[in-house]
């Protein structure tokens, strides 16, 4: 977009009022309304004066904001930010080396409310602890979907998940670990999350929130209403953060439009996005949490066309091109399954999900476990698993009897739910015959079994079979042989997978 289009973009953008009454048809025919600030600022002007520190001693360049404007503290720790009094937060990009804020739940804070005096004068202080031996080495778990509706979900995610993270950070050892809730906390009754905030003090370890749809206040007549709730509990709803070499960045990617919700980054975030990469030198390492996928394949594994603009971003090549100068990773959840995309440069992790299938059980749809990942950083590197809700870590593959697939009577089938296009799932059996096994799009029998029909799952009897495609099929086998699969990750990691063939 040249100078000249962007004046004339602005212009209508002033005329065209607030976003959020638009209609997704109105937006989707605009993909130009998502590469500037589409409504200029209002209320009053404040002036915000204040200091980052650490045990006295002043914090240089560290990017302060309030979604809109972004600078960053002089050589003194000190920095003033000119805003309106419209906007919520003035807030902090922590940087690395530092522990990250807490409330007295856990979950960060890195945020003061703006309440200027009667002057539009406000002064704040971040007062930062020093990690005595740093974050080069550090972890993080990713929770999709906790997604709890009732006391009964809201128990089992307490006796169930946080236990198990609980434990997680103990095998993590000494290193700095932090966590992220990646949207939809809640299934649409924003009073639990007092007992979310309850479950994070449990877990033990610092986490950041990403808004979901089902997080939202429906009631509210435009978009930007529908995260009161929300910024009442966990502050603003898109920031960023430094751990070690790794610069992380939440977005909020749902867009309620009124009658329904689409995934989209409206151009306020986007304006902030750009000038908050602008800070990162490129090449580094770029983690983004978000909620709505990137790019999820379910609706086109289901036969569409396309996908549909409820289950991806529908703005996402605007994003690709920003993200394109670093070494990207988005972890998204909301589809209730788990899948690896590579698209637009970037590698995206679509997690399954805490509750699974809506905790009708303990797996999603595609038959995933109940779970969540475990993300574990030395300098940019990174490397990950997916952590099934009460079993080891290295649980990583279900099997299944020859002839479970009627269409493939003479297979076994394996669900390896994290598997990805750079995994190897090679098989010896005890005849000593050695191959591959080949992924197939289909249903997961156990899947079949507990979802099909309008009957079951009793909780959630709405929940129906998703087809996936990491159901690997070993052929040639037979009944009584004994068989080792040999998971083989993009990481070198080797895990057998021992069974005896059964029918």
């Amino acid at each position: 977009m040249n100078a000249r289009q962007r004046r004339t973009f602005i212009k209508r953008s002033l005329m065209a009022g607030a976003l959020a009454t638009v209609s997704p048809e109105w937006l989707l025919a605009r993909p130009e309304y998502a590469a500037a600030t589409l409504l200029p600022a209002r209320g009053r002007a404040v002036r915000i004066q204040g200091l980052v520190s650490s045990s006295g001693q002043a914090i240089a360049g560290v990017p302060v904001t309030d979604g809109r404007t972004i600078v960053d503290t002089d050589a003194d720790g000190r920095f003033t930010l000119v805003t309106t009094s419209d906007r919520p937060f003035v807030y902090i990009s922590v940087p690395s080396g530092y522990e990250i804020p807490q409330n007295a739940t856990g979950t960060a804070r890195f945020y003061r409310p703006i309440e200027a005096d009667r002057n539009g004068e406000q002064r704040v202080l971040f007062e930062l602890t020093r990690l005595p031996d740093g974050d080069h080495e550090h972890a993080f778990v990713v929770l999709a979907d906790t997604q709890t509706q009732s006391f009964y979900e809201m128990r089992r995610f307490r006796l169930e998940t946080v236990p198990d993270v609980v434990q997680t950070r103990r095998d993590l050892g000494e290193r700095p670990v932090f966590g992220v809730a990646c949207g939809d906390i809640m299934f649409d009754d924003l009073s639990f999350y007092p007992d979310y905030e309850a479950a994070v003090s449990d877990m033990g370890v610092p986490f950041f929130q990403v808004v979901g749809n089902h997080d939202l206040n429906f009631d509210a007549p435009t978009d930007a209403g529908t995260i009161d709730t929300f910024m009442n509990h966990f502050g603003p709803n898109y920031y960023s953060f430094d751990r070690g070499e790794i610069h992380y960045i939440v977005l909020d990617d749902v867009f309620w439009y009124n009658e329904g919700y689409m995934g989209h980054i409206d151009a306020t975030q986007l304006a902030w996005l750009e000038a908050d990469l602008s800070r990162i030198e490129r090449g580094r390492t770029v983690v983004v949490f978000q909620h709505i996928p990137m790019m999820s394949t379910a609706d086109l594994r289901n036969g569409a066309a396309k996908p549909g603009i409820g289950g991806s971003v529908t703005n996402r090549e605007y994003l690709y091109r920003l993200l394109s100068h670093y070494r990207t990773h988005i972890v998204s959840g909301h589809t209730h399954e788990h899948e690896h995309v590579f698209e637009g440069g970037v590698h995206e992790h679509i997690l399954g999900t805490a509750c699974g299938a809506w905790w009708s059980g303990d797996i999603c749809w595609d038959g995933t476990p109940n779970g969540y990942a475990v993300f574990e950083a030395r300098g940019s590197r990174l490397t990950w698993y997916y952590k099934s809700t009460g079993q080891p870590a290295d649980y990583q593959a279900r099997v299944y009897p020859m002839g479970i697939d009627p269409l493939y009577p003479d297979s076994v089938v394996l669900n390896v739910w994290d598997a990805d296009p750079t995994w190897g799932v090679i098989y010896e059996d005890s005849r000593g015959r050695r191959g591959g096994l080949g992924a197939k799009l289909r249903l997961d029998p156990r899947s079949i079994a507990e979802h099909s029909g309008d009957a079951v799952p009793e909780h959630r009897p709405w929940v129906e079979p998703r087809l996936t495609n990491h159901l690997f099929y070993l052929d040639g086998a037979q009944v009584g042989d004994e068989v080792t699969v040999e998971l083989r990750d993009r990481f070198g990691r080797r895990l057998p997978v021992p069974f005896t063939v059964t029918r």
